[in-house]
């Protein structure tokens, strides 16, 4: 997934019947996956080959179900057998090199199993879902529980503690010289704080201040600050950035980052309008959101359907928790990035040159 032009040829493959019968597969292939991480098989798989007994003896599981399990990944192709022939509690299986980045390492850009988390932490509202759906309510990620936020921070988290800031927030000059200097960093809408903590990291001298609506997140942010050891740099706070009315973070930081969150806001213009009262003149405001198309268009490519996938089970549901709430939605287009920018007074929107199959990286002008 590395374009966002549309591609009709994508979801014209065959009947519907077909399509609709795969994706129940591949549903059922995601709940596997998910159990294989759960329960450690994928780990004990990575270190040595096994069979389903071995398996359950490392792992403290039992052996029917990991035979069970491991069968299921050799026949969609995540495990390979050593000897198909061989007595079932005697197959050896074992998890093939190249899917350990996507499967078992967690510092891996490839590593797959937080969406596979995801999705499975949102569709499972779907009863509540029809009745929001039903009476124009919403589903807030408190109501979603634990495993909505968990996987969503663990989703980015490799993103964040790498690239992002070594070389994404490098490739901008006055950026880098900033944080390079010892500048600081309002980082709005944070979660659970791997952006700030992956800033953290890069720039030794810079400071960061991390502000999310979510007191669990905001709990958890500040754990992980301490075992990645930059809590003497990263401080993080619950607050609505948008009713901020402290005029003391008037002007102060040189950064003001919104990464992943301004589609989930009720109300971006104020909080884009806060972010640009709490840089300096010589301040920086980025906006980072989905590399979605400039306009609607149908059928749509492989990144806009999973992105409408997010927002009809989780984003819009989320937004529209909060009253009043302008519903954006995950799929923030360009234009309408470019309108909440310009009613919270900046002066004009410029889509930076950052490479990202999923991300747009905007700079809000301030004059």
């Amino acid at each position: 997934m590395t374009t966002t032009e549309s591609r009709p040829s994508e979801v014209r493959e065959g009947p519907l019947d077909e399509r609709i019968l795969a994706a129940v597969t591949a549903s059922f292939e995601l709940a596997a996956v998910h159990l294989g991480v759960r329960l450690g098989w994928y780990r004990a798989l990575a270190e040595a080959a096994a069979s389903a007994p071995e398996l359950a003896e490392r792992t403290g599981t039992d052996a029917r179900y990991a035979r069970e399990w491991l069968e299921q990944q050799a026949v969609a192709g995540y495990l390979h057998v050593e000897d198909v022939r061989a007595e079932p509690d005697a197959r050896r299986y074992r998890l093939p090199a190249e899917h350990v980045g996507v499967l078992v390492d967690e510092i891996s850009l490839f590593y797959m199993p937080p969406l596979v988390w995801q999705a499975l932490a949102f569709t499972r509202n779907v009863d509540r879902l029809t009745e929001v759906y039903r009476t124009g309510g919403g589903l807030s990620w408190a109501e979603m529980g634990p495993d909505a936020r968990e996987s969503e921070a663990a989703a980015n988290r490799s993103y964040y503690l790498g690239p992002f800031a070594t070389e994404d927030l490098a490739s901008l000059p006055a950026v880098d010289a900033a944080l390079s200097a010892g500048g600081r960093v309002a980082d709005v809408g944070c979660g659970m704080g791997w952006s700030s903590i992956g800033i953290a990291r890069a720039y030794p001298n810079a400071r960061v201040d991390g502000y999310d609506i979510d007191e669990p997140s905001m709990e958890q942010a500040r754990r992980n600050a301490d075992e990645m050891s930059v809590a003497d740099r990263v401080r993080f706070q619950v607050s609505d950035v948008g009713q901020l009315g402290d005029a003391e973070r008037t002007g102060v930081y040189d950064l003001a980052i919104a990464l992943e969150c301004v589609h989930d806001m009720p109300d971006p213009v104020a909080v884009l309008g806060a972010m640009r009262r709490m840089v300096g003149p010589d301040g920086t405001v980025l906006v980072m959101d989905e590399r979605v198309g400039e306009e609607f268009t149908a059928p749509g490519d492989d990144v806009e359907r999973l992105m409408y996938g997010f927002s009809v089970t989780c984003c819009l549901p989320d937004a529209r928790a909060t009253r009043p709430s302008v519903g954006t939605g995950t799929v923030m287009r360009p234009p309408t990035l470019r309108r909440y920018a310009r009613e919270a007074g900046f002066a004009g929107v410029d889509e930076l040159p950052i490479e990202n199959p999923f991300f747009r990286f905007y700079q809000l002008s301030l004059s």
